[in-house]
């Protein structure tokens, strides 16, 4: 591939596919550059495209690290994290880092997709200034909606084609997309279950939540990582928001869903995606919500914020595993 001129920098490129061919003919030469280049090689796909690349990079497929991104970020908030590690672990002193992520496929639900969009506008927010990496976007031009492709354009600086970094037409800019983040969530159903709160009713807000959950088919531990991230979201608000709330729940699809609203305003873009530091004093409460949770939705308007979880209730509370850092270690940044 053809380098960028802003090679120094951290490059942020999407490159668009149709069939398994041209998906191996287009990453295994980027993989194998970086190798010969000495630059660690971190590749976050789908579990079966893992399967292809391996397959295609033969002998030297040992030298990548390779994570399945339907379990990294099965949750898109997760992904930034597992990025952050990547660069922490591997990052010296006149070394680039290379990576390949691909956090959309056709089977994303929409509103993980949103997310997932919203993920890869914030990685040249969380990245911009860090150190030299190369991270290439793979979209699926035969699966994915041409909206998809359009929006891809518009949060990666810098498209592949023919092998070449191209700078994209459409691409929004840092500033933009670090912006608190206000696209409208669908409307919460009107038969949604509503609860007001104040300082004094967060215990009732618990037990609110737990027998929802309950009802809903819940998994117990489940629902004790739900309580857990819905009490740091509601005192997030009694402290930040404004001093009160409403908490509403539901049944949607494979989940159960909670909302919190207050007339607080989250303007940190970053804010749930990074870990805290060691004895640091605050910001805790979301990152813990988005470890917890198989999703979580927040949004700022004029009004207020929003933050939205989703549990889903086919799953059993398991351990984290790989790069996920999960249950451990959001238990751990506030204990």
């Amino acid at each position: 591939m053809t380098p960028h001129p802003h090679r120094s920098h951290f490059r942020h490129a999407a490159l668009f596919y149709a069939g398994e061919d041209a998906y191996a003919g287009s990453l295994v030469p980027f993989i194998r550059a970086g190798l010969e280049a000495g630059e660690p090689v971190l590749v976050m796909v789908p579990g079966p495209k893992v399967d292809l690349l391996r397959g295609a990079l033969g002998s030297i497929a040992s030298e990548v690290q390779f994570a399945d991104m339907t379990e990294v970020g099965a949750n898109p908030g997760w992904i930034i994290p597992a990025w952050r590690d990547f660069v922490e672990e591997r990052s010296e002193p006149g070394t680039r880092l290379r990576g390949i992520g691909e956090p959309i496929w056709a089977g994303r639900s929409p509103a993980e997709l949103i997310e997932c969009q919203r993920h890869e506008a914030l990685l040249n927010v969380a990245f911009d200034g860090a150190a030299p990496m190369d991270l290439l976007c793979p979209y699926d031009q035969r699966a994915l909606d041409d909206s998809v492709v359009e929006e891809a354009f518009r949060s990666h600086p810098l498209v592949v084609e023919n092998g070449n970094f191209l700078d994209s037409s459409t691409y929004v800019g840092v500033e933009t997309a670090a912006k608190p983040f206000g696209v409208p969530l669908p409307a919460a159903p009107t038969d949604a279950a509503t609860l007001e709160f104040e300082p004094s009713t967060l215990q009732a807000i618990r037990v609110f939540v737990a027998m929802g959950a309950a009802d809903a088919g819940l998994d117990p531990l489940r629902t004790e990582d739900l309580v857990l991230a819905v009490n740091e979201l509601a005192s997030n608000s009694v402290r930040h928001g404004g001093g009160s709330g409403v908490l509403r729940t539901w049944v949607e699809g494979r989940s159960f869903v909670v909302e919190v609203s207050d007339s607080g305003q989250i303007d940190y873009p970053l804010a749930g995606r990074e870990q805290p530091l060691s004895g640091q004093v605050g910001g805790h409460g979301l990152w813990l919500v988005n470890q917890l949770c198989d999703l979580m939705q927040m949004r700022t308007y004029p009004t207020g914020s929003v933050v939205r979880v989703h549990i889903h209730r086919d799953h059993r509370a398991t351990a984290p595993t790989g790069p996920r850092v999960g249950r451990t270690r959001a238990r751990t940044a506030v204990g």
